[in-house]
Parts: structure tokens; sequence; C-alpha cells
């Protein structure tokens, strides 16, 4: 999925949930969702898992030091809502985050296993596994999961991104042991065939090719993708290469289900009308009982140093609007030093989310060379994160002019400084956004999932408001010094195909 295009995050991990998401589209992909019925609630749910860091902290943003009793609500001060978690004996975390207003709860599980956890030349089998887990057990047919939810009023879907894949259902309280055992089944129980697994791998060839191949941006996405990870797997689109998807096996896919669905590979996460204590006998009866399995460590190849950076200029006949992206290579919020990742947030708001950042305010405001101009954080990989820039030029304007003016803002943001306001307006957008996302049990839900199957802690992840209330001038500047300076980093042309 790719909403329009990051995965990426995929993210998203910390930064800012509804404005990254408005400012950016088309970027990379990280998460790509089972398309089922229409749903107005799971829109909202498919545009929140775009990004790896989006995803992450979107419910977490932080008040400036002026809106303290805001921001006490935001971090998590408020124990009304104040995460639980425990551990089932079988080594699967369980995450409660209470939300009394409504008798209805969101139902979680998180594997910790991914696209970039794929053999070599398996590129698509997590997520043609997790089409694969709707097609039912010896207890329950296939597509019959689906229906079940919805004749009890529920809802439930799936998705998959580089470093997780996860499921969910939200229903009544009432109805809360059923998914429970539902999706408790099928973590050891799925039963698949030829007859069942190649007609649906068609099914994710057409979705390859409705989204990918008929899309020019996508395209442009997956190529510079490629580009930006020379080593890493992350280079790998998560829907696959084509002719890769073709060779997936009804062998392949139980192979890598045995291998890694797993309750102690696996992260309960519930939000709702419920508490630690009411959850946790239910939580014992239906994945308590499962058997651990051994679960091979994740180990993935690194980047090695980059020393030039690379381009990609691709034209097509599709294409009506030209448009530029930028994507430099940055540390995630797993594996940043202190404090850096927070900067990185900051300096994305900075440089280009809204209509008062740098490039949006210089390129259409004040120059009226674009039409639309940002700049966004994914900090919520494992391994790695992105920062990326994109503009879209005035059709009188070309690429070429719209890259130099661009380079133009950076080269002076680097000499000039950031000021104080423009690091305090960041941090209150920060909880602008955060008094949204608060009030979504689900988003709650994405961002304990999304963050702790990367590599956080439930500490990291609460406390992240006072991390970015921390974030000074001179670590934004230090941040915009370190990535923008960064070799590692891919330039996309996108334009029409000339006339011949």
């Amino acid at each position: 999925m790719f909403y329009d295009r990051c995965f990426f995050v995929t993210s998203s991990g910390f930064a800012v949930l509804v404005r990254a998401m408005e400012h950016f589209r088309a970027k990379w992909t990280p998460v790509r969702v089972k398309k089922m019925r229409p749903n107005k609630n799971l829109e909202r749910f498919r545009n929140s898992v775009k990004f790896g860091n989006a995803l992450i902290l979107g419910a977490f943003m932080t008040l400036a030091s002026d809106v303290s009793a805001q921001s006490d609500q935001a971090s998590g001060n408020d124990e009304s809502w104040a995460p639980e978690t425990f551990m089932l004996d079988n080594g699967m975390q369980v995450v409660v985050l209470p939300d009394h207003r409504a008798p209805v709860v969101t139902h979680m599980v998180w594997y910790r296993v991914g696209a970039a956890d794929e053999p070599p030349g398996k590129s698509g089998l997590a997520h043609f596994l997790e089409h694969l887990m709707f097609k039912g057990t010896e207890r329950v047919p296939p597509g019959e999961l689906s229906k079940i939810v919805a004749r009890n009023g529920g809802q439930d879907n799936a998705f998959t991104s580089l470093d997780y894949t996860g499921y969910f259902q939200r229903v009544a309280l009432d109805r809360l042991p059923l998914v429970m055992e539902l999706e408790s089944d099928r973590m050891t129980n799925l039963v698949l065939s030829d007859h069942i697994v190649n007609p649906e791998r068609d099914v994710v060839l057409e979705e390859r090719s409705s989204r990918t191949d008929n899309n020019p941006e996508s395209l442009l996405a997956e190529q510079m993708n490629a580009a930006l990870f020379m080593s890493h797997p992350y280079r790998i689109p998560i829907i696959g290469w084509e002719h890769e998807i073709r060779s997936l096996t009804t062998q392949d896919a139980l192979a890598f289900y045995r291998r890694h669905y797993a309750p102690n590979n696996a992260i309960l996460v519930v939000a709702g009308d419920i508490t630690a204590v009411q959850l946790k006998p239910l939580a014992e009866k239906y994945y308590g009982t499962i058997p651990a399995a051994e679960v091979e460590p994740r180990i993935r190849p690194k980047e090695p140093p980059a020393v030039a950076p690379r381009r990609i200029d691709y034209s097509d006949s599709r294409v009506r609007q030209a448009s530029l992206r930028r994507t430099y290579l940055a540390p995630s919020y797993s594996t940043a030093e202190e404090g850096e990742a927070e900067a990185l947030d900051v300096l994305a708001q900075v440089l280009g989310v809204g209509p008062t950042s740098r490039l949006y305010r210089l390129l259409v405001v004040e120059s009226a060379l674009a039409v639309s101009a940002g700049a966004y954080y994914s900090g919520g990989g494992l391994d790695y994160g992105r920062f990326g820039i994109y503009a879209t030029p005035r059709a009188d304007i070309t690429l070429e002019q719209l890259e130099q003016a661009i380079d133009g803002v950076l080269a002076a943001l680097l000499a000039d400084g950031i000021d104080e306001k423009e690091v305090n307006l960041a941090k209150s957008n920060f909880i602008a956004d955060a008094v949204y996302a608060r009030d979504s049990q689900q988003r709650l839900a994405q961002s304990y999932g999304a963050g702790l199957t990367t590599g956080l802690t439930v500490k990291d992840i609460t406390e992240f408001p006072d991390r970015i209330g921390r974030v000074t001038v001179q670590a934004v500047e230090r941040a915009a010094q370190e990535i923008l300076n960064n070799p590692a980093q891919v330039t996309g042309f996108l334009r029409p195909e000339p006339a011949s």
C-alpha cells in the first residue's frame, strides 16, 4: 500500500502522523494492507501505517513548555490510559492500552517479521503469507474469519511492512474472546494447498500490476529505494519483484510461516475498554497454551559507506506533472544516537511540513517556482531511516531549475542556522497532532505495536514527548549538517515522456 508511497513506513516511526501524511505523498512504501470491503475506519488505518516512523509515535507528540497541561496528557502522565504490559509463559508480550470511553476494543497481533526478513530470491513472501493467513484452518474455512468478525459487528484487516506483519480486529468488548480465539487458531493451524495458494498468488500479481507497474510514481519510488540501499534488504519492495512473486510456492509460504509465526515472536496489543487484570486470563487461555518455537535472530547485511550521491531520471508517457524527490539514508529511532532522531523529526517540520515551513514558503509562496514542496523524516525502521525532500514545479519551471532552488534553500539553512522560533513552532505542531491521535485507540495500538517490533520498549514510546521537549536549536542544526551533507542520497526526476 503506499499512500501514496512510503513505505515505508512504515513508516512511520516518530514523525508527525497527520501533518506528515498531509504534506508527503508518493514516497516509500513500507506497509501493504490486505484489500477488503470499503470502510472509512479502515481507510484511516491504512493511511496511518504508511510510514514506519509515523506509525510508531503518531500518538505521542509533545507540547512546548508553555502548554504543560496538554503536554502531560499527550506524554502519558494521564494514568487513565497509561500502558500496562506483561509476558506470557511462552514468551509472548502483551500490552494493554486502557480507553474506557466506549465498550469497544482494538485487538492486534504483531509479528516480528517483515519483507526485510525474506530469504534471497523470495521477495514478496511476507506480504503473500499475510494474504494466505485468511485462507483458513481446520476449524475455520477459507474466507470465514472476516465474515465471522463482520457478522459480529467488527472490522478486521492486516498489513505488512519491512519489519513487521500485523493482524487486527476492532470489535465490541464482549466479542473480544471470539477474535482472540480466531487469531490464536491461525497462529499455528494455517492450512494451505496449491488449490488455495496459486489463485491468491495471481491476486498479489494483479495488486502489483495495479499499484506499482501502472503507476509511474510507484515505479520511480521503487527504483530510488533500490538505489538508496546498496546491500540492505530495505532495497527490495514489500510486494516483491514480479518475477520472484511468480515463483512463490505453497512450500515457500508454509516454511516461512513455520519459521516466524510463533507466540514468542509476536506481540499482542489490546486497546480499549479493558485492563491488564481483565485481559490476562483471556491471553493465557487463547495464546498462553501455544508452545514457543525456536526463532532465528534477525541478522541483516549492513550498508557500505557511500562515496557519491545517486540520481535517477525516469520518463513515462503516463506522467502529466513532473516532480522531484530526494531521499537521504538516515538513522532510525532504534539506531540513532541519543536525541539524534528527535532532532531529525524537528528538522523535517522546520524544513518542509506545513505552509510556514522553509521549502513551502520559499519555493511555493515567495518565488512561485513550485506548486508543492515539503520534507519528511521516516525513522521507524529497525535498521535504517530515511529523510526526504519532494517538490512539484510549476508548468513553466524545469526540474533542473527547481533542484537548484531547493539546493539554495538547503545551503542557506546550513550556513545561517535555524531560528529558535522555528524549533518551538515545530514542537507545538507535534502536540497539536497528538491531541487528535490520542482520540483513536487504534492509533495508540499502532504506535506501540510498530515501536515494539522495531527495537523500542514501552518506556521508549511512552517517554518520547519528553525527549522531543529536550530538542535544542543546536541539536537540529547538527542533524541538518549530518543528514544534508550525507553522500548516501538519491535524487529522482519524474518527467512526462517527450513528444515524438
